[in-house]
């Protein structure tokens, strides 16, 4: 009889989170856990819960910025291994740990429309349905129908379209679950048709976002007043830096990381902007991306 390995030997101990995400920027977590499944995944929360230690989740980390003295507690990210991935006629079934682009590409090779704008979006399916990902009109929430979570205390539920609520880059899904797994329905199309969304998503991405450069996509929301990146432009802070970070010239709404920025750099030019906007045009800009390991008020005004 094979005896099973503790799941606490699984663990990565002051792992760097620099290393998890897309900008390289952030200190240690206390504990860094990719579960290799859900009973590994369900193992690792009793265990957190059992030693009362803080519990956080992430996906590929492209959409996330991590302080300097990095996260007391337990990361878990299930990029790795959750990437069941299927289409059946209409049906798509995937895994969160699955990278969005796989599925969109898949669906658009199969004729099937409703992802397409969402071309070049990086980051899991996990991180896309949390900040409800859009692009061009089209949100990744338009054509869900069911989401399969774990909550912190490892009991699996599973949600239906009626269950869940999204509005812009938002939705009501809880920080005490973790989504393992969503189906969609999409619809048939031409496949021409299809690839002409597909083709004017990607073109429009590679003209106006800084690709080359390391950074978190969007940093603030759209404000009801008209896109953030226009305020941040009219503001004069195209090219903005502090540090190794800098305002993108290409995107005023990108913040990149052109050598080895800290999260304080990138701290110092979220506040730059939110208070230049504010005063120059009475304008409250909200984050898109996520902060983790931040002192509480640390984004505020």
């Amino acid at each position: 009889m094979i005896k099973q390995m503790k799941i606490e030997n699984k663990f990565l101990k002051n792992e760097l989170m620099s290393k998890h995400t897309s900008y390289r920027i952030g200190g240690p977590a206390k504990i860094f856990f990719t579960p290799a499944n859900r009973n590994e995944l369900i193992q690792g929360l009793k265990y957190a819960k059992s030693n009362k230690i803080n519990i956080f989740f992430i996906g590929s980390g492209s959409n996330l910025l991590v302080s300097d003295r990095g996260i007391n507690g337990m990361v878990i990210s299930i990029k790795k291994n959750f990437k069941n991935f299927s289409i059946n006629n209409n049906k798509v079934f995937a895994e969160t740990g699955t990278m969005l682009g796989r599925i969109v590409n898949s669906t658009i090779k199969e004729g099937l429309t409703g992802l397409e704008s969402l071309v070049g979006v990086p980051g899991t399916l996990g991180g896309a349905l949390i900040m409800n990902a859009g692009a061009y009109g089209s949100e990744i929430s338009n054509y869900l129908k069911t989401v399969e979570v774990v909550t912190k205390n490892g009991i699996i539920k599973k949600y239906q379209s009626d269950d869940m609520k999204f509005s812009y880059r938002n939705s009501n899904f809880s920080d005490e679950e973790i989504l393992i797994s969503a189906e969609f329905e999409l619809n048939k199309a031409n496949k021409e048709e299809i690839n002409k969304k597909k083709i004017h998503a990607n073109k429009g991405r590679r003209s106006s976002q800084p690709l080359k450069f390391r950074s978190a996509g969007s940093v603030f929301k759209n404000p009801k007043e008209g896109p953030a990146g226009y305020f941040i432009e009219k503001a004069g802070l195209k090219g903005f830096q502090s540090g190794n970070a800098e305002i993108s010239e290409k995107h005023a709404n990108f913040f990149i990381n052109y050598g080895d920025a800290k999260a304080e750099d990138l701290v110092k030019l979220i506040l730059t902007a939110k208070k230049s906007v504010k005063k120059l045009f009475n304008v409250n800009l909200e984050l898109e991306i996520q902060t983790l390991g931040f002192k509480k008020g640390t984004f505020e005004l």
